[in-house]
């Protein structure tokens, strides 16, 4: 498996991971220490947006170049 794969699981996995975040608004992950900064500036429901197309921006990059290497785009 090449580096570029594995840095391509790692944005669909981190993607999912900040999709699953918004959709179910897992506590942990909104009183995280990093994301205190959009949570205490924008609201926890306009974070859950932000975090939700962050993640679906992570998703797509990664299949994107996963794509591209392959040819395909």
């Amino acid at each position: 498996m090449g580096m570029h794969y594995l840095i391509q699981a790692i944005f669909v996995l981190v993607g999912l991971l900040s999709v699953l975040a918004a959709l179910f608004n897992w506590e942990w992950f909104f009183t995280a220490h990093n994301t205190q900064f959009i949570v205490s500036n924008a609201g926890r429901q306009r974070a859950r947006l932000f975090y939700a197309i962050l993640g679906l921006l992570m998703i797509a990059t990664g299949i994107y170049f996963f794509l591209n290497i392959q040819g395909i785009v």
